[in-house]
């Protein structure tokens, strides 16, 4: 029996397990749209902007490990998912892309709203195809569901308006989805990664994201080696609890156990990680990697083994073969290190009784503090990245979402939605900036739209914090900084989300406990500190240098008044 090419897209969407599709609806999506909302099968979540729609499906394809899909219409929308695109692609989640174009009769005369996507799409997806005609539609969406599930990245399809529309014969194959492999390295590898950490005498391990459901082979492999365990932001989710190995995380938001860890080993073991930042890697000592991209192996620094498999089955072929360590001497100056970081990191974020100053490090203590035990939480790229990194406690059931490696604003707001509607049950927490929340607030209306119960926390700073700590860092006076922010709680009011605005401290406890009671969507406006300096796990002269030059060139500037805020903020609590 014949059908449209879009009907045949929907009916194969559902074999393969797809349960909502992201996206604004039309005209060269009508065909599409017209076939979900027939079929009844697969939900139409309806977003206020395509960039939007992408970052929800990279967020449902991060919390399932499924295929998640998003779509725009031709020229403007389907060019509005590439930014979220660029962030599903380099977190390695599985998304198909269905960007829909002009008719086809109109491709290469410079026609309305004409763009090149087949040309556009390639750098941000592992597979981008244009349907020219529609009984190409079968062999083109069966390898881009294949490719995006098995390289766990984006494939678009380019589908034009009236293709979408064109009936074609065939039947939607019973086999559409592949499962996930066993991956390890051969006998001779697992034995040379088996000797180099034998011979070792302070080995370091160093997780990230990668290490998914490997939590139980690490913990046994940390136990054998008496090794710190050390883990990327990434990884927090996946190793941070249930450890006594943990010294915590290095790079930029992390701190000095987690540096020194590293930095003091002889041996180290990176685990399902590409952790971009060369300076944090050790010189001298030998360094092993496993990972399942064989382009991962080695990009960051020189190795003296790699190893392509999943951690879970690489470790499970390693870890008889390892011998067990008694000098624990490596691991035991790492915890101590770890408890006085952590320590030191826990004293800021507090509160005193006469205090004035919310700060953001007691804002994300009690948001982990009184959140539901499977919430999962969403941040905005910046400085809640770095309160989440430091503050937010896991324990493997609740999970995090950000845009971590693309880096992009304005993403935690939109990531909650995915997540939510994809766990309409759980409990679903976005910590935002005011930066990335306004630059991306029209989709703040998909939760009411939607009915999702998304708890919003936006740290209201007014100001670009992450950018103006990195100048000042770097000498140069904050410029282009400042926000000139609404009273974000009557805004949430006005669209019929539940504001709550919170300008004392004292305050704060009540106030989150009130938003994450409600039942509905809920902005927590948090009026907070705006110059908390967030130091990283070693500062060099260089950099205090610069810091140095950018007080002199506040004074020469006249803003005295600014370090003097500077001084009250971080020394006081």
């Amino acid at each position: 029996m014949s059908k449209t090419a879009s009907e045949y897209l929907v009916e194969a969407l559902e074999k393969a397990g797809v349960k909502r599709v992201y996206g604004v609806v039309g005209d060269s999506l009508n065909g599409v749209s017209d076939a979900l909302r027939r079929r009844k099968s697969i939900d139409w979540i309806h977003m206020r902007h395509e960039e939007a729609a992408a970052f929800a499906a990279g967020a449902e394809a991060h919390l399932t490990g499924n295929l998640a899909v998003c779509a725009g219409s031709c020229g403007p929308g389907n060019l509005h998912l590439i930014n979220g695109l660029f962030d599903c692609q380099r977190s390695g989640v599985p998304v198909l892309a269905i960007a829909s174009h002009i008719p086809s009769s109109e491709i290469g005369i410079d026609y309305f709203q004409a763009t090149h996507p087949e040309s556009l799409f390639k750098e941000c997806s592992h597979y981008v195809e244009l349907v020219s005609s529609a009984n190409q539609l079968p062999q083109i969406l069966k390898r881009a569901i294949r490719v995006a599930i098995a390289k766990r990245g984006v494939a678009v399809i380019v589908l034009p308006g009236d293709v979408a529309l064109t009936k074609i014969d065939a039947d939607v194959p019973e086999w559409m989805v592949p499962a996930a492999p066993v991956l390890r390295p051969g006998e001779t590898e697992v034995g040379q990664l088996a000797g180099l950490l034998n011979e070792a005498s302070r080995v370091t391990l160093f997780c990230g994201a990668g290490c998914a459901g490997a939590h139980s082979e690490i913990i046994e492999l940390a136990r054998k080696l008496k090794a710190p365990i050390v883990h990327a932001f990434r990884g927090k989710e996946f190793i941070e609890y249930d450890n006594p190995y943990d010294v915590g995380m290095t790079g930029l938001v992390g701190f000095a156990s987690g540096y020194a860890a590293m930095k003091n080993c002889d041996a180290l073991l990176m685990l399902g990680t590409d952790f971009p930042y060369r300076a944090f890697y050790p010189e001298h000592a030998k360094i092993a990697q496993v990972d399942v991209r064989p382009e991962a192996l080695g990009n960051r620094c020189s190795l003296h083994l790699g190893l392509l498999g999943t951690v879970k089955d690489t470790l499970r072929a390693v870890v008889p073969a390892v011998r067990e360590k008694t000098d624990s001497s490596h691991l035991n100056d790492a915890l101590i290190d770890y408890k006085k970081a952590r320590k030191a990191l826990d004293s800021l974020a507090e509160s005193g009784p006469n205090s004035h100053t919310i700060h953001p490090q007691y804002v994300t203590r009690l948001v982990s503090e009184l959140a539901a035990d499977d919430a999962v939480f969403t941040c905005d790229v910046g400085t809640p990245i770095i309160w989440m990194a430091r503050y937010l406690k896991v324990n493997g059931r609740r999970r995090i979402i950000g845009s971590f490696n693309h880096g992009s604003m304005a993403n935690a707001m939109l990531q909650a939605i995915g997540a939510q509607a994809t766990y309409p049950d759980r409990q679903v927490i976005s910590m935002s900036g005011d930066g990335g929340f306004s630059m991306m607030m029209g989709d703040f209306l998909t939760l009411t739209q939607m009915g999702l119960p998304v708890k919003v926390i936006v740290l209201n700073n007014g100001t670009l914090g992450f950018v103006e700590m990195e100048m000042k860092a770097n000498g140069f006076l904050d410029t282009g900084c400042d926000l000139k922010n609404p009273n974000f709680a009557l805004m949430a009011d006005a669209m019929g989300v539940r504001g709550i605005r919170v300008e004392k401290p004292q305050e704060l406890k009540g106030a989150i406990e009130a938003g994450l009671a409600h039942k509905g969507p809920v902005l927590l406006d948090v009026v907070s500190a705006r110059q908390e300096l967030a130091m990283p796990p070693k500062t060099t002269i260089d950099e205090a240098y610069h810091f140095g030059m950018f007080t002199m060139k506040a004074v020469l500037d006249g803003r005295a008044a600014q370090l003097i805020d500077l001084a009250k903020v971080n020394l006081t609590r």
